[in-house]
């Protein structure tokens, strides 16, 4: 994985606060430049669509990518690099925000907890960033796992991934509904009183919105 890529991964760039960190905004891309190593290198950090670098050097104005070589040493390699670094992570850190999740439905669930319940999603595990909660106050049970999933892994016929929901259910409910098509057992969840849901259209928001309800009401034990 590259360098920009592990930096920028699962990451949303905020517009306003790009032109507060001084980004110019021209032509759908907002461009930083500025100067790392004492003024010998110029680095450049493009966003549009995604994120794009370009260090050069200054007296050559020739383009540097030796700090990007894996396994590339020495000292002026190591300081490009840890400049270079630097510079992206704190980009990262005041232009950005976290955003795992880019499907409207997950969207949509997300807003609604926020708004119903005052839940926001609880990020538990560092190793599988892409996999979130909803937690219900009070009794600190959860109600809903929104997640990417890959569609094979629900024994659906198809390459890629998608973005799923847990919530649970009665298991009287779960085995009238349980089509393997667009509601499944749950997904590493109780098979019985959990169902996962595609995010993806197939089951209507209103649907989906309601079932979390009643996942939430009976997230006491």
């Amino acid at each position: 994985m590259s360098i920009v890529t592990s930096i920028f991964k699962f990451k949303k760039p905020m517009p306003e606060k790009l032109l507060t960190y001084g980004f110019i905004f021209r032509d759908g891309v907002y461009t930083f430049t500025t100067f790392i190593c004492g003024g010998l290198m110029k680095l450049t950090v493009n966003v549009g669509a995604d994120v794009q670098t370009e260090v050069y050097d200054v007296e050559s104005e020739e383009p540097y990518t030796l700090f990007l070589v894996e396994g590339a040493t020495g000292e002026f390699v190591g300081k490009v690099r840890a400049e270079y670094i630097r510079v992206l992570e704190d980009v990262a850190e005041k232009c950005f925000v976290k955003q795992i999740f880019n499907g409207a439905q997950t969207a949509e669930v997300v807003r609604y907890a926020h708004k119903r319940y005052g839940n926001e999603l609880e990020f538990l595990w560092d190793d599988t960033p892409d996999c979130a909660i909803l937690r219900r106050g009070g009794t600190n049970k959860w109600y809903a796992v929104i997640m990417t999933v890959a569609y094979r892994k629900l024994g659906l016929d198809r390459d890629g991934t998608v973005e799923a929901i847990n919530v649970r259910i009665d298991p009287a409910e779960l085995d009238r509904i349980a089509d393997g098509a667009t509601y499944f057992r749950g997904w590493h969840m109780n098979k019985k009183r959990w169902t996962t849901m595609l995010l993806d259209g197939s089951v209507p928001i209103d649907e989906i919105l309601q079932r979390l309800d009643y996942s939430y009401q009976t997230a006491v034990k």
